[in-house]
């Protein structure tokens, strides 16, 4: 019976040490894991320029209508200001025309996805696809590979940051939101953006919206009167010694 209490015993205390000694890995597991997840940074892309010039980009996206691209490039022709078109690989398909006006009108044509998908839904080799392929037909238009990329939907994950990284291409949003394809008025366009609008902004247009060709001029003549040079973003970025603060605010190092 002694035998038998005694075996119970070191029964007990070898179960208690194990357990003891699995918690202590899985809360050790559970620490580094812990550890990891916070030191994986989020990559963002540039949606404005830390900067005391008051110079600001003008962008707009094209992915399917062209009716009003023609009348942007003589309002903006007027106003002798360049800016940027994100333009999607199968709208360059559709209207090549149109990518040689807008690079003979001196704007810079850039890469808006091939598709339009949603990227982060797709694999690396995808996604590379859908940089390249855009990049190519922009070239063979316009003799010119782009340096820059717009998200589609302004929706991106690390993998996409990354893909646009070995493509060489800085990644871009807005801070500053014309809503223009909501339709809102004209009005209502001008008096969001030209008082959103600060030193390093990036405003965001469609070349499809109905009413952002009515309220262009309006826009360019308050910026311009505020004393804001409009220049395409690759001339607002760094190119190089820079870093993304959490709000997208590129800071030159």
């Amino acid at each position: 019976m002694r035998f038998l209490i005694l075996t119970k015993k070191r029964f007990l205390t070898v179960l208690c040490c194990l357990l003891t000694g699995a918690l202590a890995v899985f809360i050790g597991i559970q620490g580094v894991a812990a550890i990891t997840a916070s030191a994986t940074k989020r990559l963002i892309p540039i949606y404005c320029v830390k900067t005391t010039e008051k110079k600001i980009a003008i962008s707009f996206d094209a992915a399917w209508g062209n009716e009003q691209t023609q009348t942007l490039i003589d309002i903006l022709n007027k106003y002798h200001v360049k800016t940027t078109f994100f333009v999607v690989g199968a709208w360059v398909d559709k209207y090549p025309e149109s990518v040689k006006a807008l690079t003979n009108a001196g704007h810079e044509v850039c890469n808006h996805s091939n598709t339009h998908p949603h990227m982060p839904k797709l694999a690396h080799t995808e996604m590379m696809s859908q940089l390249t392929d855009c990049n190519n037909k922009i070239k063979s238009v316009t003799g010119i590979s782009p340096l820059l990329f717009r998200p589609p939907y302004g929706d991106y994950n690390n993998a996409l940051m990354e893909a646009a990284k070995s493509a060489n291409m800085y990644a871009i949003q807005w801070d500053v939101d014309s809503l223009d394809w909501r339709n809102p008025t004209p009005k209502e366009i001008v008096q969001r953006v030209t008082t959103s609008v600060k030193p390093g902004s990036i405003v965001l247009f469609h070349n499809g919206a109905m009413n952002t060709p009515t309220a262009l001029p309006a826009i360019i003549e308050n910026l311009q009167g505020q004393g804001y040079t409009i220049v395409p973003v690759s001339q607002l970025i760094y190119k190089d010694n820079y870093t993304v603060d959490n709000a997208g605010m590129q800071i030159k190092n």
